[in-house]
């Protein structure tokens, strides 16, 4: 076996885990208004366990819901009418080899939606009052007294208050195994809870719950007992934590070693993750950015490693399963945990056990799940459409005609309508204009933190080269030529071409466009200004730090990457603010001169110097060469950029199903 350490099974208590893989937490938030576990929840952890996942975690399970919810929306663990639906996870898990854990969890002072304005605690029509309980909210606690919280002023949790919650972490967990679960995460890091009492900075109380390490110690290890208790000896316990907080303000690994020294034996598996959930520094830490290197975590479990004898468990950054092997291998953790990656391929498991590792598609770290799950309450995945849509992808849909489809462009929507065709039973050409396929975003393949991309490229046209698709490079798809071909289906997917502004001097020599600058990097000169403070032309200004130019982005909106939100958006702030890029916001740029710009806004006109200028705002679809197609064959679809210019989710989500129902 190429990877032995990776796939050795694991025994703990009354569990089995057939590998070393874990899916670390994931919450899921599309729920009906009852907030019970829908059929389309089952169906998402589901997907996991079939893909060879030797522990699936529902995350987000609150074990009381009038002071420890952060949404309005989650697992109730005291709503007992969760059995059903409960059940049906663990079940969906289990069945499939793999262990279902519950991630018992508490939002302490973070709890922002803990009741209406009328005092009741949320319930079946939450969803409708949701709004009212965004803005005013109920009681807050915490270890301690804040006046101004992040939600609002905290009051200090009485000691009754912490007894009872002690007593909910135990009955949750009962609940949990009661429901089938093979085992409870305690979930003690990321800022809620449990990690507020056992904070030196958080939690200053002068009683017995605060202090000194001992008495912040006390709540942690009083749940642990009390889950124990309730549970029993051979139940497997996981504790969650951040082994150092990754902030100014918060612990570091040292205090994060002697957390884990204080819960050894006493738990099951130690659980290293990082950061703060409600610190904007440190939680792109916690879902490292694709500025960071693989596996940029695994130190913190690796600290922890050296001095408790629990299995240990990371997280963070994991795609390869070679990175993995030597993890394990090494000594620094004796489980991973992935928790982005699983979409990306639920199946990376048993891809990477029967060799077929270079079949799997690895996490671009790009944060469109984490931007839908804020956006929609749904999880997707830019490079894997059938996340979010897995009851969907359940269903083999007989092939009732084979047709002849024809695949007019080679880019990221046109090579998933190919394969998905392809895959379906259909004769499929693919024709693409250039000598390779890839499209546009092939201009970025030296980019160091768009390796994934890069990968994901060659990945599906290794895909092509293996499926029986008819692939002709070189070769423009012209009426002529489509109505030659005699197609039953045209997909158009002929993309877009970069958007030039009419600003005066736009055709100088020191002006060049986005695609063309990424992909020759070398004709920058030291400073280089970029019109447009989009997704585009923000990574670029990243880029060219990188090769030590001295950057300055101009957009004319008052934020950069106006389609872009969440964790990314956080992390592309946190790039561009360092020295050597200079962003102007809310500014037009009147003129380009052979020195620079001229640019303009509130506060007058002023000029920057530059030795080279990018245009970057944005891409026009090629609409019309696309619908010169639509008479060729008697179905016709037009899809990724040559309809309009968006997201890479945009472009296979709609290549795929489109492509799944002919």
């Amino acid at each position: 076996m190429k990877f032995p350490h990776l796939f050795e099974p694991l025994a703990i208590g009354s569990a089995v885990f057939r590998n070393r893989i874990f899916s670390s937490p994931q919450g899921y938030y599309n729920v009906a208004k009852d907030n019970l576990p829908s059929l389309d929840e089952v169906a998402y952890y589901e997907r996991k366990a079939r893909g060879g996942f030797a522990s699936v975690t529902v995350g987000d399970c609150i074990v009381e819901d009038s002071t420890g919810t952060h949404y309005p929306f989650l697992i109730r663990m005291e709503d007992r009418s969760t059995l059903p639906g409960l059940a049906a996870i663990a079940s969906s898990v289990s069945r499939h080899g793999a262990v279902a854990s519950a991630e018992l969890a508490h939002a302490g002072m973070y709890a922002r939606f803990v009741k209406y304005p009328d005092g009741s605690v949320y319930g079946a029509d939450s969803m409708k009052n949701a709004a009212a309980a965004t803005v005013l909210g109920g009681d807050l606690y915490g270890p301690v007294y804040i006046e101004n919280g992040k939600y609002g002023e905290v009051l200090e949790m009485p000691e009754e208050m912490i007894l009872r919650i002690i007593d909910k972490f135990g009955k949750a967990a009962a609940w949990a195994k009661t429901c089938g679960f093979g085992m409870v995460t305690v979930h003690g890091g990321h800022g809620w809870l449990l990690s507020q009492f056992m904070s030196p900075t958080v939690n200053t109380r002068t009683d017995r719950w605060g202090g000194s390490f001992e008495n912040r110690m006390r709540l942690p290890l009083a749940v642990i007992e009390s889950i124990r208790k309730n549970v029993g000896r051979d139940f497997p316990i996981e504790y969650r934590f951040s082994g150092s907080e990754a902030s100014p303000v918060g612990y570091d690994i040292d205090y994060g070693v002697k957390f884990a020294q204080a819960i050894d034996g006493k738990v099951d598996i130690i659980h290293v993750s990082a950061g703060d959930h409600e610190d904007d520094h440190s939680i792109i830490i916690t879902h490292p950015s694709m500025f960071m290197e693989d596996g940029v975590n695994v130190k913190y479990a690796a600290e922890i490693k050296k001095y408790v004898k629990t299995p240990v468990a990371t997280v963070g950054a994991l795609t390869d399963p070679a990175m993995m092997e030597e993890i394990i291998a090494s000594g620094r953790a004796d489980i991973v945990n992935l928790g982005r990656q699983s979409l990306a391929d639920p199946d990376l498991p048993t891809k990477a056990r029967t060799g077929r590792e270079d079949d799997i598609n690895k996490c671009l770290r790009c944060n469109t799940c984490l931007e839908h799950t804020g956006s929609i309450r749904t999880l997707r995945c830019a490079t894997n459409p059938e996340i979010g849509f897995e009851r969907d992808a359940k269903i083999s849909r007989p092939l009732k005609e084979r047709k002849r489809v024809l695949v007019a462009g080679g880019g990221i929507a046109g090579m998933q309508a190919a394969l998905t065709a392809s895959e379906r039973g259909h004769e499929v050409i693919l024709c693409e204009k250039t000598d390779r396929l890839g499209g546009v975003l092939r201009c970025e393949e030296n980019v160091p933190f768009k390796l994934r991309l890069h990968e994901y490229l060659d990945r599906q046209a290794k895909q092509i080269a293996k499926a029986p698709i008819d692939l002709r490079l070189n070769t423009e798809v012209t009426p002529e030529l489509a109505q030659s071909l005699k197609p039953d289906v045209i997909f158009a997917a002929l993309g877009a071409v970069p958007k030039i502004p009419p600003i005066k001097g736009i055709d100088g020599v020191n002006v060049v466009e986005a695609t063309a600058l990424y992909a020759a990097p070398e004709k920058a000169g030291a400073n280089v200004t970029i019109i447009g403070g989009g997704l585009v032309g923000i990574e670029l200004a990243i880029y060219l730090r990188t090769l030590g130019k001295i950057v300055t982005i101009i957009e004319a909106l008052p934020t950069l990457v106006s389609d872009d939100a969440g964790m990314h958006l956080l992390a592309h702030d946190e790039a561009v603010r360092q020295p050597g890029i200079t962003v102007h916001r809310a500014t037009t740029v009147s003129e380009i001169t052979p020195s620079g710009v001229t640019c303009k806004n509130d506060g007058g006109e002023f000029a920057v110097p530059a030795d080279t200028v990018v245009i970057a705002i944005g891409q026009s679809p090629l609409r019309a060469e696309a619908i010169a197609l639509y008479d060729s064959a008697p179905e016709f679809y037009q899809i990724g950029d040559c309809v309009t210019p968006r997201r890479i989710i945009t472009a296979t989500s709609q290549a795929y199903t489109i492509a799944r129902d002919i």
